[in-house]
């Protein structure tokens, strides 16, 4: 038995998937792999480098928008241990990309307010810039591959991506 084996979605027998799939189905799962690996060779480092004068390992990229994202979503101090949430990575990684970060000067480590025993995360004034430009590039990459389509099919399309997304950083925790 393979792991591929083990899938049951939620509703649906095994041996009904492919008899019973519509193939628009078949074709949007074939799809969100393929850009799956478009993206993965995308070459935002690049363009990052070309804005900025500096090349940001994506990593560094990862761990600036967590650590802007749990900021400006909560009260709490942000730590290494939500970077890991964040990221659905181990505490460890999570530690040494912290550190490259903090190293490439996009974060700073300061003591904690609330316990002094604790350390919290902080963006720099490059960590901000970093996240600003990332997210105008992603911006700017979403507006280009969509920019002939209808701005209501863009608009429904972006609302899907984003319900996507959250539906699948969602089943990677639970």
């Amino acid at each position: 038995m393979n792991d591929l084996d083990a899938i049951e979605p939620i509703g649906i027998q095994k041996n009904q998937i492919c008899a019973n799939a519509v193939p628009m189905l078949n074709d949007a799962g074939r799809a969100l792999f393929r850009l799956g690996r478009i993206f993965g060779r995308h070459p935002m480092r690049e363009q990052l480098m070309v804005r900025r004068g500096n090349t940001p390992e994506l990593s560094q990229i990862l761990v600036a928008e967590a650590v802007a994202a749990a900021s400006a979503e909560s009260e709490q101090e942000v730590t290494v241990g939500i970077v890991a949430e964040r990221l659905a990575i181990d505490p460890s990684t999570a530690s040494r990309l912290v550190a490259e970060t903090i190293v490439g000067g996009y974060l700073l480590r300061a003591s904690s307010q609330i316990d002094s025993r604790r350390i919290r995360l902080q963006l720099t004034d490059a960590g901000y810039k970093l996240v600003e430009d990332a997210h105008r590039y992603q911006r700017i990459v979403f507006e280009d591959l969509t920019r002939s389509w209808p701005d209501q099919e863009r608009q429904e399309f972006a609302r899907l991506l984003v319900k996507l997304a959250a539906s699948a950083a969602e089943r990677r925790v639970s």
